[in-house]
């Protein structure tokens, strides 16, 4: 920890260091600095940074920041990409990375109780050897950790058939605004006429602080196979994914990169993407050898009629990885196109994909902006990558205009503000574009049942009344908010 001799503690940060252990306090210039961004463009510093271990900790915490009147703000390894975890309003921040471990395995009920800052990945190799997997798997999977994921209702490439993270939650440990720690859930599912783990999963860390997350595994499949196509389009490709759907057909995953994204991807990870194509199609089948056999023959010929220009089963496994690795790689890979890239996440109908993304087109020439588009087709949730140079005079307030009219796309093609990386500070001045006030209204006031003084992740997701007008302004279809 570095620290200065002309500084000195806050109070709240005198006080946690009086309670906890001195390294598991952080409060210098210097290290608060290190802690004021997440993977958005959003920054904000702490008050204060601690490392609690144990759900005693954590109360501890929230009892200090209750009696000196502070808000506090949970922390992961700091991987989402909508500000979720940045500390608008200051106080503590609650980095959740030392409470690590896997609690318990319960191979008989497929289940793990696990503490918030187990990484999502290693989660999976702690129960490979029986058998057993965790299927969420952002792309951020090696580095996200499953108290961010619960966070923001994690998705990834092979939640198609799965689902996402709510799927797969199944009890919550989580203490209070008030300091309290309440269990919601358990083995046999819910349990609590209203389904709180629900309510918790995706709310962004402003209900309360999760300390321990009972989740489901599942069996890994006996057979796995991935098929890579290559289209001359977007919109052919497109075609093709509706057609695999319509066919009744459920791949664990279905994925796209368009032509600038591919090249990105492949320059950096030379997984063996061809990347002269209009757009590229990544499908993971799995299930039984002779189910995935005859799921794989129908996809091909799919793709064969919709005018694929090439379609490849991969032969091995290294190849499966190193596919995949590509699609994974692929926000990192944006590194080579721009000094800066600003990663958005919509949802539109899959059969809107080709018009949604035509008109993502229109906005990255009108605004001089490239877009590299990465999704997950099956689902319909988009990912364009606006790329920029912060160093450009406007180019940061482009790429906000084009976030809002690309959204607003989403929004009219009968889609929604997020798929999986939460509202958080990016969007919220964009939340009136999809609810009403009274919708509006109702969050409100779940979140103050559960947070009346208003202290848990403060300035999140609802959009000041300033916000609200300058979005009236500047043409959005909502009136009268």
């Amino acid at each position: 920890m570095t620290t200065k001799a002309t500084e000195t503690p806050s109070e709240l940060a005198s006080a946690l260091l009086k309670e906890l252990p001195g390294e598991a306090v952080m409060w210098s210039a210097y290290d608060r600095r290190l802690y004021e961004y997440d993977a958005a463009l959003e920054t904000a510093r702490p008050e204060v940074v601690v490392f609690p271990r144990t759900t005693e900790d954590v109360q501890t915490i929230v009892r200090l920041c209750r009696e000196l009147k502070r808000p506090f703000t949970a922390r992961g390894a700091g991987t989402g990409l909508s500000g979720g975890a940045i500390p608008m309003e200051g106080g503590a921040l609650i980095c959740f990375t030392r409470m690590n471990q896997v609690l318990e395995i319960d191979e008989a009920n497929l289940t793990a109780l696990v503490q918030p800052g187990v990484v999502n990945l290693h989660l999976t190799e702690a129960v490979r050897h029986l058998g057993l997997y965790f299927s969420p798997d952002p792309s951020s999977q090696r580095a996200s950790t499953i108290g961010g994921n619960v966070g923001e209702n994690s998705g990834g490439p092979h939640t198609l058939a799965s689902g996402v993270t709510t799927n797969h939650v199944l009890g919550l440990e989580i203490v209070l605004p008030d300091g309290d720690v309440a269990w919601l859930g358990g083995k046999a599912g819910p349990g609590q006429p209203i389904d709180l783990v629900g309510l918790v999963v995706g709310s962004e860390g402003m209900l309360g602080l999760v300390t321990k997350v009972l989740v489901r595994l599942m069996p890994a499949p006996e057979h796995a196979a991935t098929l890579l196509a290559a289209f001359a389009s977007v919109e052919t490709a497109s075609r093709s994914v509706s057609a695999v759907i319509a066919a009744g057909i459920l791949p664990a995953a279905l994925e796209m990169m368009d032509k600038l994204a591919t090249k990105a991807i492949e320059d950096s990870v030379h997984a063996g993407y061809p990347a002269d194509a209009g757009a590229v199609l990544l499908v993971d089948v799995e299930g039984l050898r002779e189910e995935v056999a005859e799921s794989l023959a129908r996809i091909v010929a799919i793709c064969q009629e919709g005018g694929a220009l090439m379609v490849r089963q991969a032969a091995s496994q290294k190849e499966r990885n190193l596919l995949w690795a590509g699609r994974k790689g692929a926000f990192g890979a944006m590194g080579r196109l721009s000094p800066n890239f600003y990663t958005m996440d919509g949802v539109v109908p899959r059969t809107k994909l080709a018009a949604v993304l035509a008109g993502v087109d229109r906005i990255s020439a009108e605004l001089e902006l490239s877009v590299a588009s990465v999704f997950h087709a099956g689902d319909g949730n988009i990912h364009p990558l606006v790329l920029f140079d912060e160093d450009c005079e406007g180019d940061l307030d482009r790429v906000h205009e084009a976030a809002r009219r690309i959204l607003d796309l989403c929004i009219q093609a009968g889609g929604s503000l997020t798929g999986e990386h939460g509202i958080g500070v990016e969007k919220q001045g964009m939340v009136p574009m999809q609810f009403s006030p009274a919708d509006l209204a109702v969050m409100q006031r779940v979140k103050q049942a559960f947070d009346p003084a208003g202290v848990c992740n403060p300035g999140k997701m609802f959009p000041t009344p300033g916000q609200c007008l300058e979005l009236t302004a500047s043409g959005s279809r909502l009136s009268g908010w």
